[in-house]
């Protein structure tokens, strides 16, 4: 193909040209990049999401003055995954689960993948932050978030290890609902259970791995042989007294070292603060250091920045109603057995663990080895000096026959 306008040929000034106009025509496409490029750079520094707006938001029109607004259908239950999780008492594959069938879809009407659904409860954009690390973006968006900040870090600090999470082990069959709780009192290996087909109908029981077979039980005589533990608790109102007492001054104890350690992160926050801006000055107006070195200590004093977030959120304690609860737990603990029958299937698992939260043994016969109960139990019973006999001993161990 030869051009009608240029004069280009096989002799040298042809192939002159041609490498000349070439040249040129690269150098128009770099500068169009340049020019995007550096538009893009421009309308993200203003907060401006400028790609596909992620899950929970849609992208808005430039007449609205902000490039993101909520989506009416995605965003209510974006927001319920992240307050769900962020509770601790749910793994990501339950909480996923649970707003996919709410109906929560990707784009493509499909439901959201564990991949996609990870990255999610990672994305800054949902408290309102734009991060491009390929543009040196890091900015406060133009649009509304979708979690509060608080929450955002604690599911951080969830998912990075950094709280314990309360979640129940997965044993979802509403049918057996001690399964892998109590174990076997001979390999000390937790009990599966399982229906067996008699003559005329199917029978449950609970029953060891094949390789130990010491136990196999009916689940109605486990179950009850579960119940009557249960309802040997029976805290004496001394004992309730003691509880209110020490669990209210722990609260405070609580929440006077927890307002000392927020104190100590909002002071290291503020410290790397004023790292980056005596950074930025250096860079910006000093010139002092050049743009490599810049970004390099950027992006280390933003990362260390992130990770004090996380630690100022964590470290806040939620508001609770404890007297509220120490009233409800006085109600429950003598009737922890009927509470037990009444519960679903999640709240007998909560039950168990809470009162024996290193499960219980079974030898066949009879449940043993419960001497580690409530944590509350726990918690109170070394009592030394003067106090000890604030309480007598029939208030600290269960009650027995």
């Amino acid at each position: 193909m030869r051009s009608a306008t240029e004069p280009i040929d096989d002799t040298s000034t042809g192939k002159l040209m041609e490498g000349v106009l070439a040249a040129f025509a690269q150098f128009d496409n770099d500068v169009r990049s340049d020019r995007t490029r550096a538009g893009m750079r421009a309308a993200l520094e203003l907060g401006r999401w400028t790609f596909l707006a992620p899950l929970g938001y849609m992208n808005a029109p430039r007449a609205m003055g902000k490039s993101l607004i909520p989506d009416p259908e995605r965003a209510p239950l974006v927001r319920r995954a992240f307050k769900d999780f962020a509770t601790g008492r749910f793994t990501k594959d339950e909480v996923r689960k649970v707003v996919i069938a709410l109906g929560l879809k990707t784009r493509r009407g499909q439901p959201v993948p564990s991949q996609t659904f990870d990255g999610m409860l990672r994305n800054r954009v949902y408290i309102a932050q734009v991060d491009v690390p390929d543009y040196g973006v890091s900015t406060r968006g133009d649009f509304e978030p979708l979690v509060s900040d608080k929450m955002f870090y604690r599911v951080q600090a969830i998912l990075d290890g950094r709280l314990e999470m309360t979640a129940p082990r997965q044993r979802n069959d509403p049918d057996f609902p001690l399964r892998g709780f109590v174990r076997c009192e001979a390999c000390r290996r937790p009990l599966t259970a399982s229906w067996s087909k008699g003559r005329s109908e199917y029978y449950a029981y609970y029953h060891c791995r094949p390789q130990c077979r010491a136990v196999n039980v009916s689940k109605s005589k486990l179950e009850d042989l579960f119940v009557d533990e249960l309802a040997r608790f029976q805290p004496t109102p001394g004992f309730m007294r003691l509880v209110k007492d020490r669990v209210l001054h722990a609260w405070r104890d609580l929440k006077a070292d927890a307002k000392q350690r927020v104190v100590e992160v909002e002071r290291r926050q503020k410290a790397i603060q004023e790292k980056l801006d005596r950074l930025g000055e250096a860079f910006l107006y000093e010139r002092t250091i050049d743009i490599d070195t810049y970004d390099r200590h950027r992006d280390k004093l933003r990362e260390e920045l992130t990770l004090a977030q996380m630690d100022r959120h964590a470290t806040e304690l939620e508001e609770l109603d404890v007297e509220g609860i120490l009233a409800f737990a006085e109600r429950v603990l003598p009737s922890a057995s009927n509470l037990w029958v009444q519960s679903s299937l999640n709240q007998k698992q909560r039950l168990q663990q809470l009162f024996f939260p290193e499960g219980v043994c079974f030898d066949g016969k009879r449940i043993v080895g419960t001497g580690v109960t409530l944590p509350v139990f726990n918690y109170l019973s070394p009592i030394s000096g003067s106090k000890k006999d604030l309480v007598d001993q029939t208030g600290i161990e269960p009650v027995t026959s």
